[in-house]
């Protein structure tokens, strides 16, 4: 299938319209519809089991799935996951998925594999970019992915996705099992991404740090969006508030910290 831009693929990079999954005969998503901007960050916050991963990985195509998902501005609803990698959507899943006997830099090499076969250009400075981006990838290039810390393998596994030149970048919880000073910074490289004309679509159960980041958000619970709006607007609302964000509704709204 070959993708071709509509008058409006500028303005949504990625739309997904009633998308329902099943597992067996238990739904965990219910007609769930969302946008994502080009160049914004939207994030979906919930519960663990509220449906998130599923979310992503229909969205993905790994996933059997009704509804309808569409990128910039072409519907990708029956379109194979290859095809959908080559159009540059891509996800870096919660477990990232990295090569543990495969160094750094071979991880890295791999995220641009599908470019290879193309025979496309810039991939070495590509390379140099996601190294200047993450000099901590740099200075292990020629260690075992296995041996690293949980915050460069989630480096890593950002930086292998940047490798196959996303436009839309799907991350599943990237701040799970990191250390506070580590999610700060995986964020910071979040919202850096948004400058480079990167549209992501950041699944956290970390709802205080995505809201942060976000441009917009959407709350799912149990395979249903229950709220949704701006993240400044989100991160005041007393029920997102009370739920996810460990304040009550009256120390959010006076600036309580």
């Amino acid at each position: 299938m070959t993708l071709g831009r509509s008058a409006d693929a500028a303005a949504v990079a990625l739309e997904v319209t009633g998308l329902s999954v099943a597992y067996g005969k238990v739904e965990a998503l219910h007609h769930v519809s969302l946008k994502v901007p080009a160049g914004s960050i939207v994030t979906v916050i919930g519960p663990n089991g509220a449906g998130k991963t599923t979310l992503l990985n229909a969205v993905m195509g790994l996933l059997a799935a009704r509804g309808e998902v569409t990128y910039e501005g072409v519907s990708i609803t029956h379109t194979e996951v290859e095809a959908r990698v080559a159009h540059g959507l891509c996800l870096v899943p919660e477990r990232r998925e990295l090569f543990a006997e495969m160094t750094v830099a071979d991880n890295l090499t791999l995220g641009a594999f599908p470019r290879h076969r193309r025979r496309e250009r810039g991939i070495g400075d590509d390379l140099e970019a996601v190294y200047a981006r993450f000099p901590r990838l740099l200075e292990r290039r020629e260690q075992l992915a296995g041996t690293l810390s949980g915050g460069e393998r989630q480096m890593l596994a950002l930086g292998r996705a940047l490798m196959a030149r996303p436009r839309v970048l799907m991350l599943d919880e990237p701040s799970l099992g990191l250390a506070p000073l580590i999610v700060r910074e995986i964020f910071r490289i979040v919202a850096d991404l948004r400058r480079t004309g990167v549209s992501i679509l950041l699944v956290e159960q970390n709802a205080r740090a995505a809201l942060q980041v976000a441009d917009y958000g959407y709350v799912l619970e149990t395979g249903n969006i229950v709220l949704e709006g701006a993240a400044s607007e989100l991160a005041g609302n007393p029920r997102v508030v009370e739920t996810y964000l460990g304040l009550s509704a009256v120390a959010a709204r006076t600036g309580a910290s």
